[in-house]
């Protein structure tokens, strides 16, 4: 019988080699809780809540530089007047937001642009892992949201570098960047998006300035880096209007 079974093991990985290497990147998991504080799930059936009691243009989803971006300037005066909602939890990997996208968080939405940052946390994994997550809640997002734009921020190297000096996980993250250009080129409505306004110099660093612990942004990086953003994001909104009216005259258009 032992036999048997190794025999099987061997054919199943030899016939299927996808099924030997899934990678924890794409499969959604709740985080950890050590701490049995429930904090994570207490924000995740939060934004559950927001999600049934608003009507959002945009949904930002993804991490902590997320979660943090509605506490700069430019979430209070450009992105809060679109009606956005922020689904960013500190901490979480691409597994993490899989889950949540998984377990509802944009069931009772329809919003028109849906932006997404995420990865950063996967410092564990190889670049190839990080895209692979990053490229499966692309398709969980537009499969239950077919009608949105979908924006996928570059993170790290060219838009959020770790470290003050030039390091391993830098280089990893510009394979990453390279693998989602790569993977996501030509999908409808979705778009890879460098926001980077130069926040490494020509010697490698990073100013405390923009990034005072070398990770998360200062207000003063949050405007430089979104502002941009903001811009497209509005570009779109205005884009779908237009298509809505034009419908709409046409006799085409939701009741």
């Amino acid at each position: 019988m032992l036999l048997f079974s190794l025999c099987l093991s061997l054919f199943v990985c030899k016939a299927y080699p996808m099924a030997a290497s899934i990678s924890k990147t794409t499969v959604p998991a709740a985080v950890d809780d050590p701490a049995q504080d429930g904090r994570w799930l207490s924000q995740h059936h939060r934004f559950l809540m927001e999600a049934r009691d608003k009507e959002p243009e945009v949904v930002f989803l993804g991490d902590s530089m997320i979660q943090r971006l509605q506490d700069a300037d430019v979430w209070k005066n450009l992105f809060q007047p679109m009606h956005c909602l922020n689904f960013g939890i500190g901490g979480d990997s691409t597994q993490h937001l899989l889950w949540r996208i998984v377990e509802g968080e944009l069931d009772s939405v329809r919003p028109k642009v849906i932006v997404i940052l995420i990865g950063t946390n996967n410092f564990l994994n190889s670049a190839e892992e990080v895209a692979e997550g990053i490229e499966e809640i692309v398709r969980n997002v537009r499969e239950k949201q077919p009608q949105a734009h979908i924006l996928v921020v570059l993170f790290l190297q060219e838009i959020f570098p770790r470290g003050e000096k030039d390091n391993i996980q830098r280089q990893k993250n510009a394979r990453t960047n390279e693998l989602i250009r790569n993977s996501l080129r030509g999908k409808e409505k979705v778009r890879v998006v460098n926001l980077d306004p130069g926040f490494v110099g020509e010697d490698g660093s990073i100013s405390p300035q923009d990034m005072p612990d070398y990770l998360h942004f200062s207000n003063k990086a949050y405007t430089k880096s979104f502002t941009p953003l903001a811009h497209l994001v509005t570009s779109l909104l205005e884009e779908g209007d237009q298509e809505a009216s034009v419908a709409k005259e046409s006799g085409s258009g939701d009741l």
